[in-house]
């Protein structure tokens, strides 16, 4: 399944042929500090691929690869999707060369309408580092509302750093039109 975003974006699975764009994105500090897994190397990459098909195939979690002119510039993903109450996790990254391009909202934004519309999800929830505006920049253009502060919630090292939640409801007036 594809799906294509009013910007001209293609969000499609991710395939083995994009191997060479994950190793990419992956290789800047930040990135692989945050990855939990590492990938160094194109076997890591193609890993990496295959795991997110694998959660695809089990109903687990469903990630796009965000495409402009052929090439993958990014990743955004619904994941921890629960039925039991039609909730997922919303997660998103850009290779460097495409930050600040638009195309992590709009591909957040397109993800989170087919969740609703096509999982039949109520709720989708995402967080990100207090001290990553970017991130809470994505969010909000992406129709999420910010939530509250979780406190020290994630670590990198010896570090723990707070997290704002964000959320966004399939009844939220984003949503229409």
């Amino acid at each position: 399944m594809e799906l294509l975003t009013p910007e001209g974006l293609l969000l499609r699975p991710w395939r083995p042929d994009d191997a060479p764009a994950v190793l990419d994105a992956f290789a800047p500090a930040e990135m692989a500090r945050q990855s939990g897994t590492p990938v160094t190397t194109l076997d890591e990459a193609l890993g990496w691929i295959a795991e997110r098909e694998r959660e695809r195939v089990a109903g687990r979690g469903y990630a796009w690869a965000v495409v402009r002119d052929g090439a993958a510039l990014g990743s955004v993903a619904v994941t921890a999707v629960n039925r039991v109450h039609d909730t997922g996790w919303v997660s998103y990254w850009t290779a460097e060369s495409a930050r600040g391009t638009g195309i992590a909202a709009a591909g957040v934004r397109a993800t989170a309408r087919w969740a609703f519309d096509d999982l039949g999800l109520h709720r989708l929830e995402l967080g990100h580092r207090v001290n990553n505006p970017a991130s809470c920049a994505v969010a909000l253009r992406a129709g999420f509302a910010a939530e509250g502060i979780e406190r020290g919630k994630l670590r990198y090292g010896n570090t723990r750093y707070d997290v704002e939640r964000h959320a966004r409801l399939a009844t939220d007036l984003v949503n229409a039109g």
